[in-house]
């Protein structure tokens, strides 16, 4: 068997108008050179795709959603295509493709074989790519590189056709609120990808009952007093005894009272969910990607907490606490200090939210880091943490295979 590529996975998430996250785009980086594309070597690029998705089993994290995968023409011809899963895959052809009578027809191929089309970089700079217009599912128009007055008119063109236009590298607010103006349908770039705190935003009363009660857990508090959080919330008390009443919990019996509920699900599963479920949206929101974003980044920490300190199960819940609350500053519209006032952390969880130092924050900075796919970085964190590429991909691929499994749940 051929040795397996040390390869840096970044994953970016596509966005519909509502905000939901429909789709993410797949990037693959060498690990001994994490500045460049795979896809600049066709051999290379195949055998990542492949081992990616036939023995790390990456279709399991994209879940429901589709994975966009950058396609150059060599690897458009290959026959790396068919061993990938059609109703999952959207075959983005890249932007230095020339279009050629075989290149259309293997557009023609693929899509009867059931495979979505998106054509990247669009700019209508170059009319090469109006023949594909038909094939294709999908048009990224490239933001940053468009003529902002000529952007209405080469949206009303393209119009023209049943495709779906998506704003690429959308970096803030304005961009996105003109793109939806515009009647673009889905939306990608660091302004989704990255939390944003709201400015002037209202504090929801549940995230903060849910902060309450983790000081409570946190602090060691009798069950009696966490007890009484729940009497007062009975959405909260219904979620627990869902939870503790599931089939995952493996029990023969029902619960029907609360510190029997608390008691079963225990302190450390208890901090567990608290923490995940701030993240879950009220009843008639849409899919909040902090869910996602948050449960990859703790489960990540956790992971590689793991593999640092084997038989320290105390130091991995750290690191997994670590990456969850580094979040709550976005999602209550509080700063970061005075949410750690509220509740009992460890000096390291604390150091490493406020200072980023210790390894829990070199651990969150790593984790941050692939988040933006700042690749290079992110080999220089892995290398001072003691930790390997090798060790890295199957963490980044579990961390988000437990977090759509968790999302699905919710």
């Amino acid at each position: 068997m051929s040795e397996a590529p040390q390869i840096f996975l970044g994953r970016q998430p596509i966005l519909d108008r509502s905000q939901s996250i429909v789709a993410y785009e797949l990037l693959f980086r060498s690990g001994q050179t994490t500045s460049a594309n795979v896809s600049d070597d066709v051999a290379a690029t195949a055998n990542v795709i492949s081992h990616a998705f036939t023995e790390l089993s990456v279709s399991s994290v994209l879940g429901k959603h589709k994975g966009f995968i950058n396609f150059s023409s060599d690897l458009l011809l290959s026959d790396i295509i068919e061993l990938l899963p059609k109703d999952q895959v959207v075959i983005e052809l890249l932007e230095t493709i020339t279009v050629t009578p075989q290149i259309i027809a293997r557009c023609k191929e693929l899509k009867k074989m059931g495979f979505s089309l998106a054509l990247d970089d669009y700019t209508s700079k170059d009319p090469q790519f109006e023949v594909l217009f038909d094939l294709v599912d999908v048009i990224k128009l490239d933001y940053p590189l468009i003529d902002k007055q000529a952007l209405p008119g080469i949206v009303k063109h393209l119009q023209k056709w049943p495709v779906k236009l998506l704003a690429e590298k959308i970096d803030d607010r304005a961009q996105a609120e003109l793109c939806m103006n515009l009647g673009f349908h889905l939306f990608q770039g660091y302004f989704y990808a990255k939390p944003v705190i709201l400015t002037g935003k209202r504090t929801d009363p549940s995230k903060l009952n849910l902060l309450r009660l983790l000081g409570l857990v946190l602090g060691d508090a009798e069950t009696g007093e966490i007890e009484q959080v729940f009497k007062h919330d009975p959405s909260l008390t219904f979620k627990m005894l869902k939870l503790v009443n599931s089939v995952g919990m493996g029990l023969a019996q029902k619960i029907n009272s609360l510190s029997h509920a608390i008691a079963v699900l225990g302190r450390r599963q208890l901090q567990r969910w608290i923490q995940l479920l701030m993240f879950v949206p009220n009843s008639g929101e849409t899919e909040n990607p902090l869910l996602q974003l948050a449960a990859i980044r703790g489960k990540l920490m956790e992971l590689l907490a793991q593999l640092q300190a084997p038989h320290d199960r105390d130091y991995q819940d750290r690191a997994f606490i670590t990456g969850i609350l580094s979040l709550l500053d976005t999602l209550l519209g509080m700063p970061l200090t005075e949410i750690t006032e509220q509740i009992n952390l460890a000096p390291d969880v604390k150091l490493a939210l406020l200072e980023r130092q210790g390894m829990l924050g070199e651990l969150l900075d790593l984790a941050k880091k692939l988040e933006a796919n700042d690749f290079a970085t992110a080999g220089e964190l892995l290398q001072s943490s003691g930790l390997s590429v090798d060790q890295l991909l199957p963490a980044q691929v579990e961390a988000m295979r437990w977090a759509n499994n968790l999302a699905e749940q919710t």
